[in-house]
């Protein structure tokens, strides 16, 4: 089968209400579990009514029987991993007494043929929900014993029937990050159609709200203009993320960065969609052909990638919720995080939101913050204990809802509780208008009232479908300087802060353009609109250029005769004093297939005229 060529993430831990617990009864340290490999069938999967093999290993805590039953936990892996991303998980677990199910996730390599059906509710949700169901005892979900060919149904699971009539019920919570974070949003939908709610608790970690906003993001149409209006889909088509997108897809990234950047050829871009789309949903295949054929997906694709997210079913996630999602992401940004937090909170579903250090395009959480293996010896780890603690064995006070967030800021090396804080909802702080003034060929300034703001106009424009402007080449490279080539951007720039300056969330930009070769080529579609990129850099006193956690947000502009106000993504950063804050706008970025003809743009200034920049600021 085709496969990516990393787990982009197997961490699965995360945070929610501090403190430490003992472990409870039964549990054991220092002896591993060995686990029992399973195969379970599911059945009746999507329109298909498909059948699937699941690859899956059963631990079970020395001294949980029949007679001394645990609760239970349900995990499985990331995109383009198995179920031995899931052992130091279940390991850890294990010595806190639960009973843990690692499974392999539907499509990867498991000798099964199904194919990768986007953790959707018909296939991947409905196979979780009958993985439930055997944790439950289900003598119905067939289950054999690979080593022994021995039947298996689950009697080491307390269970929590009820008088409803609902059988087979587990007292189960599930756990995951990124693809093995999605599909427990479908789980607890599709129990909640089914009126089952089987599922206790959920830790779904960088993970997204809507797909079609991963790989095709636009920041211009946003419902409410931001992501806290509970959504980040956009009614504008976006901007493909082809790098990102290349990386579920590809076998032949594995030879270099280098492999990537090629792709930005349409030709090899559809051969790249012929060769290596085998394994996914044909829907996949079909999208990655549009980009290649006419620039972005079609808003049939655009649908099926959202239907296969949270965003479409929301409403159906009744279960408490502990939401996690990495400032060091590019993938699934902070936004989509805000989105399905305010969109869980608003409806009543308990929900806390967590932004840690690590994410997508840096996967290794800071010392102390995340060790799976041993979760009680750490930050995250101990959380997450609180929070199954409370909604699976009924013991310990029930998590506060709220929001948490790590300061790189703060951290000294040594002590990475102190960097987070904490607050009682999300968002924080107060807002702090800038204004973009003046402005020549490179840009102009950032000034702090209406008042100072003096006419003026820059010009720059985008040449290429992808680049030559540079960010990032996804998770392969977050290490190379930024660049901005001469006539390809505009900045607009502060003087040097007088003090440090805390940004906690989104910053939006309203700004007013003028494309006159645009004017006419947008009323033929997407493939004839504006494509802007807006960043913000941390400049420091020797120019250097810092792009905080290298998240830029790309656009579609609908019209161009009018000022479009663009949300960026969140970050946590801090502007230090000395430093300048500037935002730039730019006609292309390697990272992303833009137009493809030539697009010259002037930003105007002036009096009167709308430029502004809004920042949450601590």
């Amino acid at each position: 089968m085709r496969r990516t060529m990393i787990v982009l993430l197997t961490a699965v831990l995360t945070a929610g209400t501090a403190g430490a617990l003992a472990p409870p009864a039964g549990a054991s340290a220092g002896l591993p579990i060995t686990p029992r490999d399973l195969s379970i069938t599911v059945t009746g999967l999507g329109t298909e009514q498909r059948t699937c093999r699941i690859d899956a290993d059963l631990y079970v805590p020395r001294g949980v029987d029949a007679a001394h039953r645990a609760p239970a936990v349900l995990s499985t892996n990331g995109f383009g991993g198995t179920k031995a991303d899931r052992a130091d998980l279940a390991q850890g677990l294990g010595e806190q007494g639960y009973v843990t199910l690692a499974y392999t996730g539907l499509g990867f390599v498991d000798g099964d043929p199904c194919p990768i059906t986007l953790d959707d509710r018909q296939h991947d949700g409905a196979a979780a929900s009958q993985l439930l169901r055997f944790l439950g005892g289900d003598p119905s979900v067939q289950a054999v014993d690979d080593a022994t060919g021995a039947r298996v149904v689950i009697d080491q699971v307390v269970r929590e029937d009820g008088a409803r009539g609902r059988r087979f019920d587990p007292s189960v919570g599930m756990i995951g990050g990124s693809y093995g974070g999605q599909v427990q949003f479908a789980a607890a939908a599709v129990e909640r159609r089914a009126g089952t709610d089987r599922l206790d608790v959920i830790v779904p970690m960088i993970t997204w709200n809507d797909l079609s906003y991963s790989l095709d993001p636009d920041n211009s149409a946003l419902p409410g203009g931001t992501a806290a209006s509970g959504s980040v889909s956009s009614r504008q088509t976006g901007v493909f993320k082809y790098q990102w997108a290349a990386l579920f897809t590809s076998l032949g990234v594995v030879d270099g960065i280098q492999d990537v950047q090629a792709l930005a050829d349409p030709a090899r871009w559809r051969a790249f969609a012929a060769d290596n789309c085998a394994n996914f949903d044909p829907r996949v295949c079909q999208a990655l052909l549009e980009v290649a054929a006419q620039g972005h997906p079609s808003a049939a694709s655009i649908e099926f990638l959202r239907s296969a997210s949270v965003a479409s079913y929301v409403r159906d996630v009744r279960v408490p919720t502990l939401l996690a999602q990495g400032q060091a992401d590019t993938l699934f940004n902070l936004q989509e995080s805000v989105a399905t937090y305010t969109a869980l909170k608003a409806q009543g579903t308990p929900v806390s939101m967590v932004w840690h250090s690590w994410g997508h395009s840096a996967p290794t959480p800071l010392p102390g913050e995340l060790d799976e293996r041993h979760p009680a010896g750490s930050y995250q780890g101990r959380q997450v204990l609180a929070w199954f603690a409370h909604h699976l064995q009924g013991t310990g006070p029930a998590p506060k809802p709220g929001f948490s967030y790590f300061r790189d800021y703060a951290y000294d090396g040594t002590d990475v509780a102190a960097a987070y804080a904490t607050a009682a909802g999300y968002p924080v702080g107060r807002q702090r208008s800038m204004y973009l003034s003046g402005g020549g060929p490179a840009g102009g300034a950032l000034v702090t009232s209406p008042g100072a703001v003096v006419p003026g106009l820059s010009a720059y424009g985008g040449s290429a479908p992808v680049g030559p402007n540079y960010t990032e080449t996804s998770y392969l490279d977050q290490s190379g300087p930024v660049t901005d080539p001469a006539g390809t951007a505009v900045r607009f720039s502060t003087p040097p802060l007088p003090a440090p300056l805390d940004v906690v969330g989104s910053a939006r930009l309203t700004v007013t353009l003028d494309a006159p070769t645009v004017r006419a080529s947008q009323l033929t579609g997407p493939g004839g609109q504006l494509v802007v990129y807006v960043k913000l850099y941390d400049v420091g006193p020797d120019g250097a250029v810092e792009l905080p956690q290298r998240l830029i947000s790309p656009v579609r502009v609908a019209d161009v005769d009018r000022p479009v106000t663009v949300e960026l993504p969140a970050i946590v950063h801090r502007f230090a004093a000395g430093h300048r804050l500037a935002v730039v706008l730019a006609g292309g970025d390697l990272a992303y297939r833009g137009s493809s003809l030539p697009q010259p743009v002037t930003v105007r200034t002036g009096p009167g005229v709308p430029g502004q920049l809004t920042l949450p600021v601590m």
